[in-house]
């Protein structure tokens, strides 16, 4: 891609994102995703009835009377979005691929952020943390995103979301709302679900912070079509098996381990208190977002 391909794609989704979330977001992004953080504004003369746990007990010394900390809500958000660059993110069989999708996705999400006068940071992972962008206000930051999510090529092709949440709620000690975008193509997480303990990382994120799912899948992710013997490679892996999808058993299989796969992943998410939500490539993604908010 070259730098003027490059330009026209992050103005052309500019144009759509910034649109949608001006116009659709703005306003259940800002009822839903509220300050939650408390700080100090000032101090007043104890009053009956007031929590002795506010005291100061300095200013109370000091003037020989007591005093409380008042505090007030933070108003001002940061959202940091943890996005999914592995392998299997360049795969789309209908309209277009996962990549696609995900950068409207995540671009969408940081306008709607900074429209609100908040800040907007990203972690970009695979099986490892292949880049982080802190948190920063300005149009200027979510283009540098959106070049970043257009162009960005890991190290890694394989997905390990439990790494992902780990460095995350070790960069980001204050409370923020996180959104995780991926197709969530990741056994080992999954195999969490039926775990006693759970998922340790995914539950520590999810009390720390206001923890969000949205899964972008490909409608071949849940079921074959009826094309006879096919070649299929694991984006992932790079592993290459023959199919053959003329076999009714071989479909019904394949569609079974989906649905099996997507009761495990929601169990998880519930168990965890996530909220999430699911989209197809081939799908209205401002309706899965609308779901979200609400």
């Amino acid at each position: 891609m070259t730098q003027e391909e490059i330009l026209q794609k992050v103005r052309k989704i500019e144009i759509k994102t910034r649109g949608l979330s001006r116009n659709i977001f703005a306003g259940e992004y800002h009822s839903q995703f509220k300050g939650k953080g408390m700080s100090f504004s000032e101090v007043r003369e104890y009053q009956p009835g007031d929590d002795v746990r506010s005291i100061d007990w300095n200013v109370t010394a000091r003037l020989n009377r007591p005093y409380i900390k008042v505090f007030e809500e933070e108003r001002e958000l940061t959202v940091m979005l943890l996005v999914d660059v592995s392998g299997s993110r360049n795969f789309g069989t209908v309209s277009q691929m996962k990549r696609d999708m995900l950068t409207e996705v995540a671009a969408t999400l940081a306008f709607s952020t900074i429209a609100n006068n908040d800040k907007v940071g990203v972690i970009f992972f695979s099986d490892k943390i292949e880049k982080f962008i802190p948190p920063k206000k300005g149009k200027t930051h979510v283009l540098h995103i959106i070049r970043e999510l257009l162009c960005f090529e890991p190290d890694s092709q394989k997905t390990d979301i439990q790494l992902a949440l780990q460095y995350f709620s070790n960069a980001q000690k204050r409370r923020c709302t996180a959104f995780v975008i991926s197709d969530f193509q990741d056994s080992s997480l999954l195999s969490m679900a039926d775990k006693k303990g759970g998922c340790k990382p995914l539950m520590i994120a999810s009390n720390r912070h206001d923890l969000n799912a949205i899964q972008i899948y490909d409608r071949r992710d849940a079921e074959l079509p009826n094309v006879g013997l096919l070649k299929l490679k694991d984006a992932e892996t790079g592993e290459r098996i023959w199919v053959d999808t003329a076999s009714e058993a071989v479909r019904n299989g394949y569609a079974n381990d989906w649905k099996i796969g997507q009761t495990a992943l929601q169990n998880l998410l519930t168990k965890t208190g996530v909220n999430s939500t699911s989209v197809r490539t081939d799908e209205d993604y401002v309706k899965a977002l609308m779901r979200l908010f609400r």
